[in-house]
């Protein structure tokens, strides 16, 4: 496990490590041998269990509050109105889809810490709840956030952002984090709109469950829809040049050629074609890596033995990712947590 921990540092540390050797370092985290034999064939229809999606979520908001502890989170906050929407039923979930206008939306120099995706739960129609059997009590439904990545053939892929659970008879204001959504959207440098989709299921399995979630509705972005409190994207940026934050490289730095700061750099499971049919969330990530060169202290201030002083990782966190897998002639789909992928911290450190 140590040795573990050290590689996947050493995978971060390494300015231009391959993708052969991030698909090791990740195969051995997760015990496999290969990359599993699994097409595009396999996505079809495939769901989430939701004991997965639970686990996802808890180490995903895990991770959001560490980050949050930052100071740099304190931010600006910016109000972007949606466009179109429209609500799709199907047999099982009910699903709104909503467009976000971003272009010259966020300011130039700036960073977005979060965003928060607002919508509003109207009031509890009673007339659409079913009638009363005997089942179990439904109190709520689960609400579920998804960026929508439309790909250059032309089809949509989802990615999971955010999932909780809504009371079903409570009406008003209800919050979703979509910071990740934001930067999926930033990272693919497009002119187009952002697009959300809200999933709205059942709590549990079974029809009765279905029927109470199809219940809850939300105010949707439908010129059409009178009612008050259209969805809202809420972004909350820094301004880099008076809150930039402090080891984190500038733009125009040259790799190399700074003194040791935390670099950009973003990873697409999308894009990696070992990884892009089996490993379901995230879409990628921003794993950032150590650049830039350190002073050396005069030779007679260096401690016996030591080396070079150069620029590592000395903060990292933890990835959750959800991953499918073959177990004989089924697939599973799990949830799983890598340690040390993602660089909080640069430093300079001593050969040896």
């Amino acid at each position: 496990c140590a040795w573990m921990l050290c590689v996947l540092c050493l995978v971060l540390t390494v300015q231009a490590f391959t993708q052969e050797r991030f698909k090791e370092v990740v195969l051995k985290q997760l015990g496999l041998s290969e990359v599993p034999k699994l097409h595009s064939r396999d996505l079809v229809d495939l769901v989430i269990p939701d004991h997965v999606k639970n686990k996802y979520m808890s180490m995903l908001k895990r991770q959001r509050v560490k980050r949050r502890a930052l100071p740099s989170l304190a931010g600006i906050l910016r109000g972007i109105p949606g466009h179109t929407g429209e609500v799709l039923y199907s047999d099982t979930t009910t699903r709104q889809r909503l467009m976000f206008d971003m272009e010259g939306r966020i300011p130039k120099n700036s960073e977005v810490t979060m965003a928060e995706l607002k919508l509003f739960k109207k009031p509890l129609d009673r007339a659409n709840l079913p009638a009363r059997q005997s089942h179990r009590p439904v109190s709520n439904a689960r609400v579920s956030v998804y960026w929508v990545q439309q790909q250059h053939d032309g089809t949509n892929r989802t990615s999971l952002i955010d999932s909780r659970l809504v009371p079903i008879r409570e009406s008003g204001w209800k919050s979703f984090d979509v910071t990740q959504a934001v930067h999926y959207w930033l990272r693919n440098k497009r002119r187009e709109p952002m697009f959300l989709e809200v999933w709205i299921e059942g709590e549990r399995l079974g029809s009765y469950a279905s029927e109470m979630a199809k219940a809850v509705r939300f105010t949707s972005q439908d010129p059409k829809d009178k009612a008050l409190g259209k969805p809202e994207l809420v972004l909350y940026t820094l301004n880099l040049d008076d809150y930039g934050s402090l080891g984190d490289c500038r733009e125009e730095a040259m790799p190399g050629k700074s003194t040791c700061c935390r670099q950009k750099h973003y990873i697409s499971f999308r894009e990696l074609p070992w990884a892009q049919h089996w490993i379901l969330e995230p879409a990628g990530f921003q794993a950032y890596r150590c650049s830039g060169s350190c002073l050396q202290p005069p030779r007679a201030l260096r401690r016996p033995g030591s080396g070079q002083r150069s620029c590592a990782v000395a903060g990292s966190s933890a990835l959750p990712i959800i991953y499918l897998v073959k177990r004989g002639n089924h697939t599973e789909i799990e949830a799983a947590e890598f340690p040390n992928m993602i660089v909080e911290r640069c430093s300079c450190v001593a050969d040896g």
